[in-house]
C-alpha cells in the first residue's frame, strides 16, 4: 500500500521488518509473504534486479516448503518483473501459466485484476495488442465488480497504453483513459500511477505534435519521479523530453 502511494523508504523499511521476523520464527510461509511485500516496492519503484532477488527467494522458498498456494501468485510477481525488465520471453509465459492455475484453483479473487493487468502489459510490450485487450478488460471487470478502485486505476491506465500503441494511435480513446485513471490515482493518493498518467499524455501528445502538452506533462511526470526517487522512470522521462522537436 505505501509502495502504491509513493512512500518508498516507508515501505522498503516495512518490508525488511517483515523479513527479520519471519526469519527469526523460522515461519516459511511468513517470510515468502515478507518477500512479497518488499519485492512490490521495488517493482513499483523500477528497481528490477533487486525485485527479482525477492521473488526468486520466495519462488525457492515455495518449492522446499510445498507452500503451493503461494507458488502461482510468487510465479505471477516473477513473471511481470522479468517482463517489465526486457525479458519477455521469460516473463510471458510465468504470468499466463500463474493466472491460469490461479483460476483453476478458484483463487482468482484479488489476484485476477492485478495479474490480468500485468499479463495484459507484458502482450502490448511483447507486441500482441489483441491479447493486451483482453486482459485490460479481464483485469478491469474483476476489479469493478470486486469494487478494488486501485486496481481498476491500474486497469484503466493500461487501456490509455493500449489506445497509445497503434501508428497512429487512437488519440480521443488514450486521452480519455489516461485522464480517468489519473483522477482515479488522485483520489486514491497513488501518486505513481498519477506520474505514469502524466508521463504517458506527455508521450502521447510528443507523437502527436501537441509539443506544448507533451512538455507541461513530461514535466509534471519528472517532477514527481524525482521526488519519489523513481529514477528508471525518470530516465525514461527525460529521454522522450531531450526527443522533443
Amino acid at each position: 500500500c505505501l509502495a502504491d502511494r509513493g512512500h518508498f523508504a516507508e515501505g522498503l523499511a516495512l518490508g525488511q521488518e517483515g523479513i527479520r521476523i519471519a526469519e527469526a520464527l523460522d515461519n516459511a510461509y511468513s517470510l515468502v509473504l515478507a518477500c512479497w511485500g518488499r519485492g512490490y516496492v521495488h517493482l513499483l519503484k523500477g528497481e528490477f534486479t533487486e525485485a527479482l532477488g525477492m521473488y526468486e527467494r520466495a519462488l525457492a522458498l515455495c518449492r522446499q516448503y510445498n507452500l503451493a498456494i503461494l507458488e502461482s501468485p510468487t510465479t505471477a510477481y516473477l513473471g511481470v518483473t522479468y517482463a517489465r525488465s526486457g525479458r519477455l520471453a521469460e516473463g510471458l509465459p510465468l504470468l499466463d501459466q500463474a493466472l491460469r492455475t490461479l483460476e483453476s484453483m478458484g483463487l482468482g479473487g484479488t489476484y485476477r485484476p492485478r495479474f490480468a493487468a500485468f499479463l495484459g502489459e507484458a502482450n502490448l510490450r511483447a507486441g500482441r495488442p489483441a491479447d493486451a485487450v483482453e486482459m485490460a478488460g479481464r483485469a478491469l471487470s474483476s476489479a469493478r465488480e470486486g469494487g478494488w478502485r486501485g486496481y481498476e486505476a491500474h486497469a484503466v491506465r493500461l487501456l490509455g497504453e493500449i489506445a497509445s500503441h497503434p501508428d497512429p494511435p487512437e488519440v480521443e480513446a488514450a486521452e480519455e483513459h489516461y485522464r480517468q485513471a489519473m483522477a482515479l490515482a488522485e483520489e486514491l493518493g497513488m501518486r505513481p500511477l498519477v506520474a505514469h498518467c502524466h508521463h504517458g499524455l506527455g508521450a502521447l501528445y510528443r507523437r502527436t505534435g501537441k509539443r506544448q502538452q507533451a512538455q507541461e506533462h513530461l514535466a509534471t511526470a519528472t517532477t514527481m519521479y524525482r521526488e519519489m526517487d523513481m529514477r528508471f522512470w525518470l530516465e525514461q522521462t527525460e529521454t522522450i523530453m531531450g526527443a522533443l522537436p
